[in-house]
């Protein structure tokens, strides 16, 4: 492979890279290694700028790379919020929310293509809202961990805000996709 192909190749290669990453995380939320579990989740985050900035900055969006980005960050939260509900650490209603909303997603995008009517998925505001919520929430739980930060009201706070996003984000797509498949 020459330099400039692997360059070119470079924000995909980060974003696998970080799909790599998301059975380790969870290994050591699991053992519970947290300070390994934040500095990982920490490192995932900087990795989804870098790959964004390159493929932006450079030119070296790909249609791979359309999939591959989001599936990365999605595998990430989804297997982190999942675990720490495993764990008890965060309430099992909603990781079934953050999981559920996903679900949803991705089911629609797939019955509008059997439907042989495609929808484009472009993020939306509270979509944005969301994801931000659902990063800040686990990188809380695991700097709190790490840290041995004390879950208080906050703790709560971030739990019913990061639902409510969820929820509001899973309506809104759902609204979206209903006026599509009706046109």
């Amino acid at each position: 492979m020459s330099s400039a192909h692997l360059f070119a190749s470079l924000p995909n290669i980060i974003s696998l890279g970080r799909l790599v990453l998301v059975p380790v995380v969870i290994v050591f939320i699991i053992q519970p290694d947290w300070m390994g579990a934040f500095l990982l989740f920490v490192i995932a985050g900087i990795s989804d700028a870098v790959d964004g900035f390159l493929a932006k900055r450079f030119d070296l969006r790909t249609e791979l790379g359309a999939y591959l980005d989001p599936l990365a960050d999605k595998a990430l939260l989804m297997s982190i919020y999942v675990t720490l509900a495993v764990e008890s650490v965060l309430p099992a209603t909603l990781a079934i929310l953050v999981v559920s909303r996903d679900v949803m997603i991705m089911g629609a995008v797939m019955v509008s293509w059997v439907l042989d009517k495609p929808v484009a998925i472009k993020p939306l505001l509270v979509s944005k809202a969301n994801t931000m919520g659902q990063i800040v929430l686990a990188a809380a739980v695991l700097g709190g961990k790490a840290f041995g930060v004390a879950f208080g009201m906050w703790f709560q706070v971030l739990i019913y805000t990061v639902a409510a996003l969820t929820l509001a984000s899973a309506a809104a797509y759902f609204v979206q996709w209903l006026r599509h498949m009706t046109d």
